[in-house]
């Protein structure tokens, strides 16, 4: 017991160590912005780096006690990137301000940059109660199939919602409460919609895993076997027709096939997904090319992708903004606080990234990338390590989630897909994506800490949800490990 003591010891004093150098680096460019934009530094321009260095730590003591062998990276990386997004909107916040004295009046909590940090608090928050609430990952999978209708209720409640309570930028995707206040529901039904999935594919798994024809050296599925694939890829098609956006068709779609092939191994079903999806999008432009209607927008929104420069003072100008922003930073970028982001419209919201490259250049851009692929690893890292089927695929699909969000938001910004209605993750301005995220790394660390815990501390069983444990688990004979 003294040694797994240690190892806990040891990891959770790495993750304050890199806890402590992810503040350190926010402070920095909290202190650089005010320096280039004011030719000054305000007395309390360490009061916003304050309170998150508070809320993060009180996160770390959580984990500290209650996920003592969680991967110790996934907070401080998750940490430097909110960090880093409250310090920009908080640099925006500072265009509008006229001299040093209004910018030392204002609050902490003032502004786009206040309320973001508002946001954080409430979220890294509702991650600890949910570390405190969920104390083994398995007891998740008793609710999956009311998750999974919870998901479907939330992902649908802004399709269905009349434009003015729900449209922003032409995707339904959020509800409105006056002017002041907005929620994206479909930020909370992914992660429902994860859990649900791995629920069922962990049951089905045998079924779907079986081959019934040999094509180019590729086992392919039965036929009677696609219609969850065929059910999801048509609740994806809806969601590209009535919720008006690609991205979030994408990342459910995507999420669902990618948990398929991690559950049954075969690469036969990426194929299929990739197929289907791609006919899918072919078929919803040309039927915005030739019907309109409800196919209108993506129609919109592809042509815009395909030459953004045709229509640069209307439909194009939002991502030409972008590009030219891109172009500006170039490898090294303007400098915090010396760009000019505000000529980007939604520069706090779906193209923060495109304003912060303007002023981190290109070496910055991928080192925020890199934290993004950091928290993807360990999140896969913990999947593979996990002794579980059900948290094998929760933890993948997770992951794998949070990757493809980076991906299409990114993409979209850079003109490699059409644009799409997704936030950045951690960085975008908006309560609904942080709150979802920090439960996501909340998740992550419950994996993770159950995967490496040693069994004789009480680590998990590798019984699957809802299955009873095996004869020689009652009797004390060492556990089986269930591989996906």
């Amino acid at each position: 017991m003294p040694r797994l003591k240690i190892d806990s010891t040891r990891r959770r004093n790495s993750e304050l160590a890199l806890l402590a150098l992810a503040l350190l680096l926010v402070l920095a460019y909290s202190a650089t912005v005010e320096a280039t934009m004011l030719d000054t530094i305000t007395p309390d321009f360490w009061v916003p780096t304050a309170a998150l260095a508070g809320v993060f730590l009180a996160l770390h003591v959580v984990a500290r006690f209650l996920a003592p062998f969680a991967d110790p990276v996934l907070i401080p990386a998750a940490a430097l990137l909110n960090g880093m997004g409250v310090g920009f909107l908080r640099r925006l916040d500072l265009d509008d301000v006229n001299g040093v004295a209004e910018a030392a009046d204002r609050g902490a909590f003032a502004g786009i940059g206040g309320r973001q940090l508002a946001w954080t608090l409430i979220s890294v928050i509702l991650a600890a109660a949910l570390l405190v609430l969920i104390r083994d990952h398995r007891n998740v999978s008793r609710y999956s199939y009311t998750l999974g209708l919870g998901a479907i209720i939330l992902i649908m409640i802004p399709a269905v919602l009349p434009a003015q309570y729900s449209e922003v930028n032409g995707a339904k995707l959020w509800i409105r409460f006056g002017s002041a206040f907005a929620i994206q529901p479909g930020e909370f039904g992914k992660l429902a919609l994860v859990v649900f999935f791995a629920f069922y594919l962990v049951r089905k798994r045998e079924v779907l895993s079986l081959a019934s024809r040999r094509f180019l050296g590729i086992d392919f599925p039965r036929g009677r076997d696609l219609g969850p694939v065929l059910g999801v890829w048509m609740m994806s098609l809806l969601l590209l027709v009535f919720v008006k956006d690609l991205g979030t068709a994408l990342l459910y779609f995507g999420m669902f096939v990618v948990t398929l092939y991690v559950a049954t191994e075969r690469s036969s079903w990426l194929i299929i997904g990739l197929l289907l999806f791609f006919g899918g999008v072919f078929l919803a432009y040309y039927l915005g090319e030739l019907v309109g209607g409800p196919f209108a927008n993506f129609y919109d929104r592809a042509t815009v992708w395909l030459d953004p420069f045709s229509d640069i003072d209307g439909d194009g100008y939002q991502l030409v903004q972008a590009l030219f922003a891109f172009g500006t930073g170039g490898l090294f970028g303007a400098g915090p606080g010396g760009g000019s982001p505000g000529v980007i419209p939604e520069v706090q919201n779906d193209f923060i990234f495109a304003g912060m490259g303007e002023e981190m250049g290109l070496f910055g851009l991928i080192a925020l990338l890199m934290l993004y692929l950091l928290i993807v690893e360990r999140g896969l890292r913990a999947a593979l390590d996990v002794r579980d089927s059900f948290g094998k695929l929760v933890a993948g699909g997770l992951a794998f989630t949070l990757g493809l969000q980076v991906f299409v938001i990114i993409g979209g910004i850079t003109g490699l897909i059409p644009l799409t209605g997704q936030t950045t993750p951690f960085l975008s301005s908006g309560g609904s994506s942080l709150m979802a995220n920090w439960m996501l790394v909340a998740m992550l660390l419950r994996i993770s800490d159950a995967a490496r815990r040693p069994l004789a501390s009480g680590g998990g069983l590798a019984t699957a949800p809802g299955a009873k444990p095996a004869p020689q688990q009652l009797h004390g004979a060492p556990t089986e490990v269930i591989r996906p």
